[in-house]
């Protein structure tokens, strides 16, 4: 492939402009969290980018983290940097297979010792030697190990990768676990989502791009900048949080009147992300705009913890449990409709009497 040239010179010959790059800049960088005079340092840093070796593994997931990375509405400065990205190795996107495939994951290896990139997305099942997810003969836990042994660092996409996810959800039948469990001598970067937000994959990589470094981090290994709020912080619906106006089904009145969705199981409060600012689809919308709580799925073990949703994991005690209650309430259920019964006739007997 021919040398493009620093990301500067690809984007004049696009078209771009200083100024619109300049700006393009600043807005990222105001989004990072990153200091005002930080913006013309990442504009600088991106100008003299050169093509960033990217190699993408594909382990237990849904392909719903491709889709979101690949799903963009533009174009936009962020498809010219993502274009500029060499992605070298990726299941879905990749136009050769087979043996011709390794060969280029392994050349990409080779060529670019120590600099490059390795994208995750999906956990590893380590129960029974890795048997439950092989690539090319071969288990993912020794193709991740023999790929991120010479990276740079390890960027974790999705809730399946960052956590483990709904592959590691109760029972764990394959024993799938984050690729941070397995990955100890590499930066590793959590970027969780089902999927994730494109906007936190760009900004982590055009800060790597900008200063050869990865952004500030939280105690999960979250970019701070896109994680560091909770969405109930930047809900619009939050007024109505704090005056004590809740939703009590979703399609009440108080739900056609926007009011607060935590009652009906939101997790807005207990999770951290962005999608309240940077929403989807194009800045369209988000979850709660759409009058559906948050189901928290930034942060680990979201499927077991319930909430909108009861957890398809439920152990044998207990259902135990939720059948001895159900018994009990049908009991009482029962009895209280012979007591009503039996006091309604008495009532009709004394009438007629």
């Amino acid at each position: 492939m021919n040398d493009p040239g620093t990301l500067g010179e690809l984007l004049a010959a696009r078209g771009v402009s200083r100024r619109a790059f300049l700006k393009y800049a600043t807005c990222m960088s105001s989004l990072m969290a990153l200091p005002p005079s930080a913006a013309a340092a990442m504009a600088e840093g991106l100008a003299k980018a050169r093509r960033q070796a990217v190699i993408w593994l594909s382990f237990q997931e849904c392909t719903g983290c491709t889709e979101s990375f690949t799903r963009s509405f533009g174009p936009t400065l962020e498809d010219l940097i993502l274009d500029f990205i060499s992605l070298d190795y990726h299941h879905t996107l990749q136009s050769v297979s087979g043996e011709a495939a390794e060969a280029a994951r392994r050349q990409s290896m080779q060529d670019n010792k120590g600099k490059y990139l390795v994208v995750v997305d999906g956990s590893v099942p380590m129960a029974d030697g890795g048997v439950y997810s092989m690539i090319a003969g071969n288990t993912n836990i020794a193709m991740l190990a023999e790929t991120v042994e010479h990276a740079a660092a390890v960027i974790a996409v999705g809730s399946c990768a960052a956590f483990g996810g709904l592959p590691e959800a109760d029972p764990n039948p394959t024993g799938a676990v984050p690729i941070s469990q397995l990955v100890k001598n590499k930066p590793v970067i959590n970027i969780p989502g089902c999927p994730p937000l494109p906007q936190a994959m760009a900004g982590t990589i055009a800060h790597f791009l900008s200063f050869g470094k990865l952004p500030e981090l939280d105690h999960l290994n979250r970019p701070r900048a896109f994680f560091g709020e909770s969405i109930h912080d930047r809900c619009y619906r939050r007024p109505f949080y704090e005056r004590g106006l809740f939703a009590k089904s979703f399609d009440d009145e108080g739900a056609r009147q926007g009011w607060c969705l935590y009652e009906l199981g939101c997790k807005g409060p207990v999770t951290y992300n962005a999608c309240a600012t940077a929403k989807w689809n194009g800045g369209v919308s988000f979850p709660i705009q759409s009058g559906h709580g948050c189901i928290g799925c930034s942060e680990p073990r979201f499927w077991d913890r319930g909430g909108l949703y009861k957890p398809l994991s439920a152990g044998t005690a207990d259902m135990g449990r939720v059948i001895a209650i159900a018994a009990v309430a049908g009991v009482a259920a029962g009895a209280g409709g012979a007591l009503l019964a039996r006091s309604r006739q008495k009532a009709a007997q004394e009438r007629e009497g």
